[in-house]
């Protein structure tokens, strides 16, 4: 991966962990009206905690796979180089 690339990357990761965060939290308030569970806690219902475990990994699965893709993007645009492979080696 090129070192011009990963300074660019690494804002956009993070740009998409934050729009994750509020994104999550909008979805997790159409289940339910209480604050997401947090594994930090002692006492909360474990079925709830993984449904918002899994409902958060999931926006963040997504969030980040497409923020990387679009950076890599982005980054070919402006600079003519892709950061990376052009497609999986054959198997």
């Amino acid at each position: 991966m090129s070192l011009v690339f990963r300074p660019f990357a690494i804002a956009v990761g993070f740009a998409a962990g934050w729009i994750g965060e509020k994104l999550f939290e909008r979805v997790w308030r159409l289940f339910d009206q209480e604050e997401a569970p947090d594994p930090q806690y002692r006492e909360l219902p474990v079925g709830k905690l993984i449904a918002a475990l899994v409902l958060k990994g999931a926006i963040f699965g997504v969030l980040r796979g497409l923020a990387d893709h679009g950076a890599r993007h982005g980054f070919a645009r402006l600079t003519g180089e892709w950061p990376g492979d052009e497609r999986p080696e054959p198997t």
